[in-house]
């Protein structure tokens, strides 16, 4: 399993950071995976996956840099540097364009473990490769920024809320499938086989969310260590979610039983009404009547405020799950890793 020992003073200074390069990297592994994990990214890849297959159908080198750079387990680190904090995607991909030619096919074949192909034997990746990942993020990202920002901002308020009531072990549990606070300074990333990195003293940490159902891990030099993951569920998908229980939503009306719904996980207004798509006014509403009622609470995380459900709620949303059948949850992706040399 991938492991990371880090001490205590790196995990308190830790930081959950948004990064546009990081959402457009997951956005490409998307649209090379082809299949999405719930109907939002169904969606999406309706409306970008022929698009994004005609653009490497017109660039063949960038289509096989990009299939050799994705790898199996293992991503090649000039084709995805860690972001630092307050970093726009010009500015990372700017690295990515950076590298040398030489560090570009060495960092490719890691991940082949082997040779390249004839067609990888040339000075120009580094550009084919800016060149991909700027049409991912220009046409498929881009247009949907504002709405995932708010989405990841609130996944951020809503983790950050997390570490003060529960301490980084819960938090660090719950990122993605595969990784785990085993105690003793010890963090499992992933359940790859990679030998364990001992994070330095003094060395940065950040937690990347994303709205796509996949993760990885990252580094640069000893300098800088990054876990992407994709946030709470419920956030990722569209607003084109299972209705709430018809009988939720006779007794309270059906906004607010979706939003009682959503609520299983702390949330602010302003991602209730990006994930919901109802008005500010709308949202603001129906949380006073829930919070009236007994069935929300509030709760400050920094300059956010968080709505979640509270015991009553919880007894009423199980009931009508049970008498209807219905079923909610979040839904959480498989991270993969960047192999040795530093972003996996």
């Amino acid at each position: 399993m991938g492991l990371w020992q880090i001490d205590t003073d790196t995990l308190a200074r830790s930081r959950f950071v948004l990064s546009p390069f990081a959402e457009t990297f997951a956005s490409l592994k998307l649209l090379h995976a082809g299949t999405g994990a719930h109907p939002g990214e169904e969606a999406w890849l309706r409306a970008h996956l022929s698009g994004y297959r005609a653009r490497l159908a017109a660039d063949p080198v960038a289509a096989l840099v990009a299939r050799v750079a994705l790898g199996t387990s293992w991503i090649a680190d000039f084709f995805c540097p860690t972001s630092c904090e307050g970093e726009s995607f010009e500015e990372t991909v700017a690295r990515v364009r950076a590298t040398g030619p030489e560090e570009a096919r060495a960092n490719l074949r890691v991940c082949l473990r082997g040779s390249l192909p004839a067609a990888l034997e040339r000075d120009d990746l580094p550009e084919r490769a800016t060149a991909l990942l700027t049409y991912v993020w220009e046409e498929t990202v881009r247009p949907y920024w504002e709405r995932r920002r708010r989405v990841l901002e609130a996944d951020m308020a809503a983790r950050t809320a997390r570490v003060s009531q529960g301490g980084w072990a819960a938090v660090l549990d719950s990122l993605q499938p595969g990784t785990r606070w085993l105690g003793e300074s010890r963090f499992q990333v992933n359940v790859n086989a990679y030998p364990p990195r001992k994070i330095a003293a003094g060395a940065e940490l950040l937690f990347m969310p994303v709205t796509p159902k996949n993760g990885w891990v990252s580094w640069e030099g000893r300098e800088r260590y990054a876990v992407v993951y994709p946030c709470l569920g419920v956030l990722a998908e569209d607003h084109d979610r299972r209705p709430a229980p018809a009988g939720l939503g006779a007794l309270i009306g059906s906004s607010r039983a979706g939003l009682l719904m959503l609520l299983g996980t702390p949330m602010s207004t302003t991602q209730l009404v990006a994930v919901t798509g109802q008005a500010l006014g709308s949202v603001g509403g129906h949380l006073r009547v829930l919070l009236d009622a007994g069935l929300v609470e509030r709760r400050r995380a920094g300059r956010s405020v968080l709505y979640v459900r509270t015991a009553a709620g919880e007894v009423l949303t199980e009931a009508s799950r049970t008498r209807t059948g219905t079923r909610t949850g979040t839904r959480t992706g498989t991270g993969d890793r960047k192999p040795e040399p530093g972003t996996h």
